[in-house]
């Protein structure tokens, strides 16, 4: 049990860290939290109230989950949990499957559809629940992996803001755990006993999928040379644009 609470204390200090830093929560924000059912969303659930307990601002959470239609997805856990702590959420389904279905080739990747159709319901939800910003559950290690994949694919530095004013000029998104590694969310979630919930789409864990070999390629860099993660996040804090091509 002190494992679990140093552990939670430690992302918790991080995830405050985040938010002070970026000015992600501020009086009277009412925040939707995305919560999928993994382990990320769970965790970024459970310390933003722990978080809203003991914060000298007032603010409020909502949970959203998008139920994306794919066969095996099953809400009655997170449903369960959710009423159980006190929680306040809304359980919203969408057409993803069919849309996967309709719109895709049998060998597409259905991320990006998916990704698209589930930010439009999370922003049309927020703006139905009075919300102020939309807290998503991007770890440290989901910063560092895009950042390498539109490097390597896209030819861009691009990787993910911590807050992020929405194309529709009215939706903010917050990633508050920004500066919290992903093995210390593994371990806390199975600590914690979360109801995780796999999203049961069909290319989760694919090993072709370029996600995962960027995520494979990270962590044998790690085990050579300690400190590269930090060392890569860092770096998107400090950009010197007079040494790269930017007229």
């Amino acid at each position: 049990m002190q494992d679990q609470t140093s552990r939670e204390h430690h992302i918790r200090r991080l995830t405050g860290q985040a938010i002070g830093k970026f000015g992600l929560i501020v009086e009277g924000d009412r925040i939707l939290v995305a919560l999928s059912g993994g382990k990320d969303s769970w965790t970024l659930l459970t310390v933003l109230e722990n978080l809203r307990r003991r914060a000298p601002v007032s603010f409020s959470l909502t949970a959203v989950t998008v139920n994306p239609g794919f066969p095996g997805f099953r809400t009655e856990g997170i449903e369960s949990y959710l009423r159980e702590q006190g929680y306040e959420y809304r359980i919203v389904s969408a057409p993803v499957h069919d849309l996967v279905l309709e719109k895709l080739a049998p060998d597409d990747i259905p991320c990006p559809l998916c990704a698209r159709i589930k930010r439009g319901v999370l922003y049309t939800q927020a703006r139905s629940l009075g919300c102020t910003k939309i807290a998503l559950g991007h770890h440290r290690d989901d910063f560092i992996e895009t950042l390498l994949l539109n490097q390597f694919f896209n030819g861009r530095i691009k990787a993910m803001a911590p807050l992020l004013r929405a194309d529709d000029g009215r939706n903010v998104v917050i990633r508050p755990l920004v500066y919290v590694p992903e093995d210390d969310i593994i371990a806390y979630a199975s600590e914690a006993d979360f109801p995780v919930t796999c999203c049961a789409c069909p290319a989760c864990g694919d090993p072709d999928h370029k996600r995962v070999k960027i995520k494979k390629l990270l962590a044998d860099l790690e085990k050579g040379h300690p400190g590269i993660k930090a060392s890569l996040l860092a770096a998107l804090e400090d950009v010197d644009l007079r040494h790269l091509l930017v007229r």
